[in-house]
């Protein structure tokens, strides 16, 4: 290897910087780099979308993302998830996220659906949002407290599958209610505009 070459390596050297980074990590600003794989802008904010290896190219003003391992499935803002209601409060319901857009999780975790994000009605009482064991579809907005914060204030969005509160029939639809055909109840769901069709 000549002299120059050395010298050219030494400097191009100084000139990419690596990392380890885990999904979340911040790694820089839009107005500095250039976000490419691996990575995902939120604000103006360019943070890691994988568990890997940071490269961060100065002088191309670039920076990604090389996996490292298998990717962990995780949402990011923006996902589309489908969970299940746990547990349903006046104003919150706790919703465990069983697949993220379109993938099915090898185990789940919790998000949470606030009744300001639930509709974009006025909504009294979460328990006319949703109920326990409702399967839901919602939007993610919010991860910054590693707790996916949930909206279902969409037409597709809501409760896509719902069962009977007196006898836990499954609920179908008919005349814009939600009718038990086993004892006749009729129940008040916040509905997806596909309710009834969704495939797992």
């Amino acid at each position: 290897m000549n002299l120059r070459f050395e010298i050219f390596e030494m400097w191009a050297g100084l000139t990419l910087s690596t990392r380890f980074v885990v999904p979340g990590d911040r790694l820089g600003v839009v107005e500095e780099f250039i976000p490419g794989l691996g990575t995902y802008t939120e604000e103006g904010i360019i943070y890691s979308k994988l568990t890997g290896i940071a490269q961060m190219d100065v002088m191309k003003k670039h920076v990604s993302v090389q996996p490292q391992t298998k990717t962990p499935l995780i949402p990011i803002n923006g996902s589309i998830v489908i969970g299940v209601a746990s547990s349903v409060q006046e104003r919150s319901a706790i919703i465990e996220i069983v697949k993220v857009d379109g993938e099915m999780l090898q185990k789940s975790f919790s998000g949470v659906l606030h009744i300001s994000a639930s509709s974009v009605r006025y909504e009294k009482n979460m328990m006319e949002v949703c109920k326990p064991n409702d399967t839901i579809r919602a939007k993610v907005t919010n991860i910054n407290n590693r707790i996916p914060v949930l909206s279902t204030a969409d037409r597709s969005l809501g409760v896509v599958l719902a069962y009977c509160s007196n006898c836990g029939y499954q609920l179908h639809l008919k005349n814009n209610s939600l009718r038990c055909g086993s004892c006749g109840n009729v129940e008040k769901r916040k509905m997806s505009s596909d309710y009834g069709n969704l495939k797992i």
